[in-house]
């Protein structure tokens, strides 16, 4: 499998989208550059909850309401009750699309007396934490109250805090390792569902504190080997204006840098899949563009559409 390299933008409007439980549910924020930030993780969850909810086998799965399940526990259901051992996680990693993407930590016990109580994979699909690329503003008023009384003896509701941003223009970079994606087993299949997941989850996910938040970009431009890696690609993007946004229309995005890197790239860059939200605009020159549009005039037969439409029942 060759290298990637992903570029993951969605945004948020008065929405909350990623709480810090260290600072009572706050979103997370770079105060001192105004940036709103999201972790990896909450990422990940998306995913592998999209990947759930279209039939994969997950290792770190939502458990059934009531149930509780153990590593070990999840481990032996997929090995059909037996206890795992180390020759065992073959079939562990052919199970378990969420191994081969990301990776995990599994309760195996190592071959030999010196064998440790664990095995690690670690996954190929990797992700920063993501930052706005604009300066983001809390909403001002954080209260909300309950009709339920806290306590027996009281007729009152209760109050609580409320915390969103106005508006978050959220970007992630990622990596797959092609060298990594040997050991894990992951497959260019898993990399289609990797694809499609990033652009359908966040609105099939939606709670009451992350409603407003839609993808509006993504790339994964997939190299010509095991060995490229070019860089961060949040860093070839330009937002014009980073004040007062309060919409996706308010958005003016530039691309050209982009662009560039990639007629300049296009002998070590065997595809480039992109997927845009069609009402989000980008722009190159003087011109709103379709992104594909533009990496196809530099650089043609590259561009490859990421299809979208849940394939349920997937094994």
């Amino acid at each position: 499998m060759n290298n990637s390299e992903l570029l993951f933008l969605y945004d948020a409007q008065l929405a909350n989208p990623n709480g810090d439980p260290d600072d009572e549910n706050r979103p997370r924020m770079d105060y001192q550059a105004r940036r709103n930030l999201v972790s990896d993780v909450r990422l990940k969850r998306y995913i592998r909850d999209y990947l759930q909810d279209a039939g994969h086998e997950l290792y770190v799965a939502q458990p059934r309401q009531g149930e509780v399940v153990t590593a070990e526990k999840r481990l032996q259901s997929v090995l059909g009750g037996k206890k795992p051992t180390v020759k065992d996680l073959p079939t562990i990693l052919d199970q378990l699309i969420d191994i081969r993407l990301f990776g995990a930590t599994m309760p195996i016990k190592g071959e030999g007396s010196g064998g440790g109580s664990s095995i690690q994979v670690t996954g190929p699909v990797q992700f920063t934490w993501g930052y706005s690329l604009n300066h983001v503003d809390l909403v001002n008023s954080y209260t909300i109250s309950s009709r339920f009384s806290s306590q027996d003896e009281k007729s009152q509701g209760t109050f609580g805090k409320d915390y969103r941003v106005y508006y978050s223009l959220l970007a992630f970079a990622g990596v797959v390792s092609g060298k990594r994606a040997e050991f894990s087993r992951l497959t260019e299949a898993d990399l289609t569902w990797l694809d499609q997941a990033l652009v359908e989850a966040i609105p099939l996910q939606t709670t009451r504190s992350k409603i407003g938040q839609y993808p509006r970009l993504y790339v994964r431009v997939e190299y010509a080997d095991d060995r490229t890696v070019l860089g961060d690609w949040r860093e070839l993007l330009d937002l014009e204006e980073k004040e007062n946004l309060r919409s996706s229309a308010d958005v003016r995005l530039r691309v050209d840098r982009l662009v560039t890197r990639i007629a300049q790239e296009r002998t070590r860059i065997a595809a480039v899949h992109v997927w845009q939200h069609p009402d989000f605009r980008v722009w190159q020159g003087t011109e709103s563009v379709r992104l594909a549009d533009a990496i196809h005039e530099v650089a043609v037969g590259l561009v490859v559409p990421v299809e979208t439409g849940m394939k349920a029942g997937a094994q």
